[in-house]
């Protein structure tokens, strides 16, 4: 099996090392990551400029640009062969609900998807950083399941997994996304150079009832969510319509 690893956090970073390292017991893995943290990068393209490639001493290759741009990269010019699954993370915190709009990590596992393939991001839903390992072997679950019993069609799998040691992990759970309160405000700060922003935090969950991801992962057990890429709202083909015609 030949797996494409990539995250928004950074070639450099704790989870994508374990990722890798354990995800090579299954077949070849190749990581293709950004040179820095890229997290909120979300489906962005770098247009503007070229990108670099290079190779880290343990073999990573880094690039200038988004996670986006590492596995547009691999696919149409740095792999000999495409991959058989793409893997994005594992990442520093959780993505859920609206997160993953804004999600590098999402962003990259998408590109995968776009391009027919199977991919999966993976999430530690906690930002003390506890169990990396944890979330690891839930990712080589899902690629071994992917190996032995092929899902039929491209699929996006969105995993958040619980800051827990395994054996205290819940089972998985097939969710849909929740919702988060707006965002709090912008954090001001003077500069010798201006007035300056940082953004805000993110809200507190709002739709976190039982079938979300945030209930899930509350309830100790791995959220999976499957995604899709088309934005159209259905529902309102109609209403357009009818005020377009006005």
């Amino acid at each position: 099996m030949r797996i494409l690893v990539s995250n928004d956090d950074g070639y450099f970073s704790p989870g994508i090392a374990i990722l890798a390292e354990r995800l090579a017991t299954l077949g070849e893995v190749t990581v293709v990551a950004p040179e820095r943290d890229r997290s909120g990068a979300s489906n962005s393209l770098t247009l503007d400029r070229p990108l670099m490639v290079r190779t880290a001493g343990n073999g990573f290759r880094y690039v200038n640009g988004t996670p986006t741009d590492c596995v547009h990269l691999a696919l149409t010019g740095l792999l000999a062969a495409p991959p058989d699954v793409v893997v994005s993370g594992i990442n520093f915190g959780a993505n859920m609900g609206d997160d993953t709009i804004y999600s590098g990590t999402v962003a990259a596992a998408t590109e995968g998807f776009l391009f027919g393939l199977p991919s999966i991001a993976v999430s530690l839903a906690s930002k003390a950083g506890r169990h990396f390992d944890t979330a690891a072997a839930v990712a080589v679950h899902l690629v071994q399941r992917f190996g032995r019993a092929p899902i039929g069609q491209p699929v996006l799998l969105n995993i958040n997994v619980p800051d827990l040691a395994l054996e205290e992990l819940g089972e998985l759970e097939v969710t849909r996304l929740g919702r988060r309160h707006r965002a709090e405000g912008v954090v001001k700060m003077a500069t010798p150079r201006g007035e300056a922003f940082w953004i805000g935090a993110a809200g507190e969950a709002q739709d976190a009832g039982p079938g979300t991801d945030f209930h899930a992962v509350a309830a100790g057990r791995v959220s999976v969510t499957p995604l899709q890429v088309d934005l159209t709202f259905p529902a309102q083909l109609p209403l357009v319509k009818s005020w377009l015609a006005k």
